[in-house]
């Protein structure tokens, strides 16, 4: 009976260590696995269109992972060069016309082309704060990610009312991939400090990781009320 304590302690241990050792090792092979199921994906989709005179492959007579990787990446980087030149500008612009010619296709192709041009183009300023709401009901806060000001026809009919109106996206958790959008006056939403990729990792932790946070010098502690006590 006396060796039961120290059994368990040495079971305690040797679980401890297994988790430590799986928190070590278990991202850094999932980020190992996703990177080379990435450079097999863009292979599979550019090797087989490579000419057999340019292909390493052909003439080192073995498998070179990324190889298709790297030439997609300098197609795609040459493209960009041609694209900004009039002439390049001319043909893209000559592709584009073709395709809004096609009902279902241009719908499809201006959808993907504004998303992209949104995410990826410089100093864009989607999702580069986060911020809180009041949702779903009065004392419960949501954490969101500002778009931007409400624009367009939307804009003209809610600023209408004398609220300026903001763009918000509200992901659930654990996986930000889908949510809602909403329009919500400036003056409800308590901006934070955090970056999206903190307010990220927020999310799919499930509130689990937090985001270190050191108030600035001279800045409002927030306190909580007290509690009311029925009378």
């Amino acid at each position: 009976m006396s060796d039961s304590p120290e059994r368990i302690s040495l079971a305690g241990r040797l679980r401890n260590n297994f988790l430590t050792g799986l928190i070590i090792c278990a991202p850094l092979a999932i980020t190992i696995w996703l990177t080379f199921t990435f450079i097999d994906w863009a292979d599979s989709w550019v090797t087989p269109y490579i000419p057999q005179r340019y292909d390493p492959q052909y003439y080192f007579n073995i498998t070179i992972p990324g190889t298709g990787l790297v030439i997609a990446v300098v197609f795609i980087t040459i493209v960009g060069f041609l694209g900004k030149n009039l002439i390049g500008r001319s043909i893209v612009n000559f592709g584009e016309s073709i395709l809004h010619r096609m009902p279902l296709v241009r719908t499809i192709y201006r959808s993907v082309k504004q998303i992209l041009e949104t995410v990826l183009k410089e100093q864009s300023t989607s999702f580069k704060k986060c911020g809180l709401i009041e949702f779903p009901s009065p004392g419960m806060w949501a954490l969101v990610f500002i778009s931007g000001d409400a624009q367009g026809e939307i804009a003209a009919r809610l600023n209408a009312e004398g609220e300026e109106m903001v763009a918000v996206f509200m992901p659930p958790t654990p996986v930000p991939t889908a949510g809602f959008l909403m329009f919500v006056p400036r003056s409800k939403i308590v901006m934070l400090d955090m970056t999206p990729e903190e307010g990220a990792k927020l999310l799919i932790s499930g509130g689990l990781i937090a985001p270190e946070y050191k108030p600035a010098a001279g800045a409002p502690t927030a306190v909580l009320p007290p509690p009311v006590v029925p009378g």
